[in-house]
């Protein structure tokens, strides 16, 4: 294994253990949703809003050094891809939101959970999904347009198994609809 790889491997992993993570596309556990939208939040849902935004600005730091680490980009190449990056990850921020707020959703209605609320929480899921995968294409298009195809290859590949540790660390944190 060479060095660039093992040295991926190993961040890959840290991040992949890291509890901070999953609140990248997360809420808080069910027993105490954080209402994003509410004007007059009490001092405590206050405090989990605040306690949210410091979880996302760190996974993003996270994500972007585990990035910087496989790309293992030279000066010229890292002026052109952190710009498009950057770009990348505010849509993926103001994606995530939708996330969020079906999670929220899934929380306050797990109790009464009915086959029309079931069916609306997995379509807005699914959408989020498909929104998804088409700005990675996006994104890898752009990267492709800039860098090449094997620079921008790389960056869906570390992006994809990035997104997928945190999918899976969001999915083993949520109860199994019905359950």
């Amino acid at each position: 294994m060479s060095t660039k790889s093992a040295a991926a491997l190993a961040i890959l992993a840290f991040v992949a253990f890291t509890p901070g993570m999953m609140a990248q596309d997360q809420a808080p556990p069910q027993k105490a949703p954080v209402k994003m939208a509410k004007p007059q939040a009490s001092p405590k849902e206050q405090n989990l809003q605040e306690y949210v935004k410091l979880l996302r600005e760190d996974v993003r730091s996270q994500k972007s050094a585990v990035m910087s680490a496989v790309m293992q980009l030279d000066p010229d190449e890292a002026a052109k891809f952190w710009p498009i990056y950057r770009d990348y990850d505010a849509e993926l921020s103001k994606l995530n939101d939708l996330r969020v707020a079906n999670i929220e959703e899934y929380s306050k209605t797990y109790n009464q959970m009915t086959d029309a609320k079931a069916d609306e929480l997995i379509h807005n899921a699914l959408d989020y999904q498909k929104q998804r995968g088409e700005l990675l294409a996006k994104y890898y298009e752009r990267m492709k347009q800039s860098m090449g195809a094997i620079t921008a290859a790389r960056f869906l590949q570390v992006e994809h198994q990035l997104l997928l540790i945190i999918d899976l660390q969001i999915a083993s944190s949520l109860p199994v609809a019905g359950s």
